[in-house]
């Protein structure tokens, strides 16, 4: 068409048309695909709408991007199975990135019949371009063409200096409504463009707010409350106080972790980090204590995502625990194995923003088709839930938003979470079935379940995170996001009892940390967004069968509305949370230079994560791939985990679930004998 392939940003100043316009009937053969509110409410942070102003220049030409309908979803879980379930036959053969994309494209009639489309409106079949993941078509059209395609309008919409283009509502051909997904521009708006006359303001809604299950460190006055056990002969010296002072030997000895192991390229593990941030003397002081045999200077490989930065001094404010131990644990159990650090998210956005949603934009880095993956009629990232790149408030991050730069670790740790309730239930099974795609290309992801019990801190309600409805006052238990997605590990956490030793076994973990964690305890609970998955089901019916809780339930419908119906507090029908637990309590670290002691499901899972590295290696040496998904592994064969029969996690004023025989909401499974899980997996083809 000899169209140039560039966005030209005229605006328009004199066009004749107004807000008022009332669109015209539209032709029989076609049909309303999407409409939203002129103003941009959305559904989260609708203080912060978008402004509809002009019309586009019709002579504008801007970048189409037509989303199509994908194919197989529903095959997903059987095919994640397939891989990762030790009784299939193709347990263990992993999908390429390649193969994950061709399993999922559009059928050949969605592409034939929507491209066909085009090419009749007049579009040079050349200047139409397919995705990498096929899932999109991408052309770039005049605004006036665009709109007669999709009977439309398009406007500039504007928040705070920042111009989005989009429409109110748009049509498509009744023939093409089952093979279009969505299109962009449209109600979602365009990437932002910044109209350079408009003046910034700067963001002035700082709390330091961050998603995570932030490790809480004991006060001095609790600690010398603790009992300590008497000497045991069988024990050496330093050993002999870890229910007290647990450090890196003491995860050695509990867990039977092999003291030295060969490193195997590709085999790093990582951690995902976002507004806290490592400080290196931090690191540098607990190697120098605990760990001798590390350098000092040895610190993981920084991968940055949309501005995120790191290291930073000890003093900082964005040094506040979490990765300091997160690294600590990792790198002290795996050495001489190195480790990667994603740290995500510029500051502006993880220190003083009101933002529903995180991970989407780490996603977006480890799978470029996420970017713009379509599915529960989203596409891409969510305007007013996820933050926008480029970021130009002053300070922010003006680069690009990275799509794909990442190649995804075989084992990813994540200690950080919200409850499921914070983002709107189609944005959570989007994002959920990114994790699916990760499983099915050998990836591990490991998940703390939450430090609150049976509720999870949350936007809604309450600090605690318990929910309301139907006439309760803040009883109902909020399970955590993205933590009861089935397609991760969810991880809880366990502790030494008072007065034992390494010898004994552990409890939930459940402590008294002062103001704001009185019920400082493991994670656990009942997706109601998720129902049971199949490898979890017979382990779900024990529980209920021999250790029923005894508290009022409810069965969630399909979109989580009845919440709290006839007095239950809990979703009788959900994914359980957590799947296996591990030591999160009395570990020793330093944060600030300080030596102190710290609690939380955030140390179980870089725990597991230094577990998996090590399987994972042992299983290369012989030619094995990575374990990917390991839930169906661990269901059925339970033996190789060590079973929690003590503690709970109370909150919402109940006394939560209990630590029973089996699975349950509290501790899962248990705890990793690494012997017997190597051995699991080394058998395993």
């Amino acid at each position: 068409m000899g169209h140039p392939l560039r966005v030209l940003l005229a605006l328009a100043a004199g066009i004749a048309f107004t807000d008022s316009f009332v669109y015209g009937l539209p032709s029989s053969n076609y049909v309303l695909h999407e409409t939203r509110n002129p103003t941009g409410t959305s559904q989260v942070n609708s203080h912060r709408q978008w402004k509809r102003g002009d019309r586009l220049d019709r002579d504008a030409i801007i970048p189409l991007r037509i989303g199509l309908v994908q194919s197989n979803m529903h095959l997903g879980y059987d095919k994640l199975m397939e891989v990762s379930d030790p009784s299939s036959e193709n347990f263990g053969k992993h999908l390429s990135e390649d193969e994950v994309h061709e399993l999922f494209a559009p059928t050949h009639e969605t592409f034939d019949a929507v491209h066909s489309w085009l090419v009749e409106s007049g579009i040079n079949a050349t200047d139409i371009r397919q995705y990498v993941n096929k899932g999109w078509l991408a052309i770039d059209l005049p605004v006036s063409h665009i709109e007669d395609l999709f009977l439309t309008q398009y406007h500039e919409h504007e928040r705070e200096g920042v111009i989005k283009i989009g429409c109110d509502q748009y049509h498509v051909p009744k023939h093409l409504a089952k093979h279009i997904d969505y299109i962009v521009p449209g109600v979602k708006l365009s990437p932002p463009m910044v109209k350079r006359s408009l003046e910034r303001r700067t963001d002035t809604s700082s709390h330091n707010y961050r998603k995570g299950w932030k490790p809480k460190q004991m006060p001095p006055s609790l600690l010398s409350l603790s009992k300590k056990p008497p000497p045991s002969s069988k024990l050496p010296a330093d050993l002999q106080d870890c229910a007290r002072n647990f450090t890196a030997i003491c995860y050695r000895a509990l867990y039977q972790i092999p003291a030295t192991s060969i490193p195997v390229p590709g085999h790093e593990p990582a951690v995902y980090e976002s507004g806290d941030t490592f400080s290196q003397e931090d690191i540098d002081s607990y190697f120098h204590k605990y760990a001798p045999y590390i350098a000092n200077g040895t610190h993981p490989k920084v991968l940055s995502i949309d501005g995120g930065e790191a290291p930073v001094p000890a003093d900082s404010e964005f040094n506040t625990g979490e990765s300091d131990i997160d690294i600590d644990i990792i790198q002290t159990l795996i050495w001489p194995q190195s480790m990667v650090l994603y740290q995500v998210d510029d500051r502006l956005y993880t220190t003083a923003n009101n933002y529903s949603g995180f991970l989407n934009n780490f996603l977006d880095a480890l799978d470029g088709s996420y970017c713009h993956y379509s599915a529960y009629g989203i596409s891409g990232d969510s305007p007013g839930i996820d933050p926008s790149y480029p970021d130009t408030r002053p300070g922010g991050y003006t680069g690009k938003r990275l799509c794909g730069a990442y190649k995804p670790n075989k084992v990813i740790s994540i200690s950080y979470g919200e409850g499921e309730i914070d983002v709107p239930k189609n944005y959570f099974l989007r994002q959920c079935n990114e994790w699916l795609k990760l499983g099915l290309q050998g990836t591990t992801v490991l998940v703390s379940s939450g430090d609150y019990g049976a509720a999870m801190p949350s936007g809604e309600d309450s600090a605690s995170g318990c929910l309301s409805g139907s006439g309760q006052n803040q009883t109902i238990y909020n399970p955590g996001n993205p933590v009861s997605c089935p397609y991760l590990t969810a991880v809880g956490a366990t502790q030494l009892e008072p007065g034992t030793t390494v010898l004994d076994a552990e409890g939930a973990m459940q402590t008294n940390l002062g103001p704001g964690a009185e019920l400082f305890a493991s994670g656990g609970g009942f997706s109601n967004y998720f129902p049971v998955p199949d490898y979890q089901k017979a382990a779900v019916k024990k529980y209920f069968a021999k250790h029923d809780p005894g508290h009022p339930y409810y069965v969630a419908n399909s979109d989580a509305s009845n919440i709290g119906e006839n007095g239950g507090i809990y979703n009788r029908a959900g994914r359980g949370i957590p799947d296996i637990s591990a030591n999160g309590a009395n570990f020793r670290a330093f944060n600030n230079l300080r030596d102190g002691h710290w609690f939380g499901t955030s140390l179980a899972a870089p725990l597991w994560a230094s577990v998996i590295t090590l399987i994972n290696q042992e299983r290369a040496k012989v030619g094995k791939n990575s374990v990917g998904f390991i839930n169906p592994v661990l269901y059925a064969n339970t033996d190789a985990l060590t079973d929690i029969k003590q503690g709970s996690n109370p909150n919402c004023g109940t006394s939560g679930f209990t630590a029973v025989e089996g699975w349950d909401p509290v501790t899962g499974l248990g705890t990793p004998k690494y012997p017997n899980l190597l051995k699991l997996w080394m058998k395993l083809p």
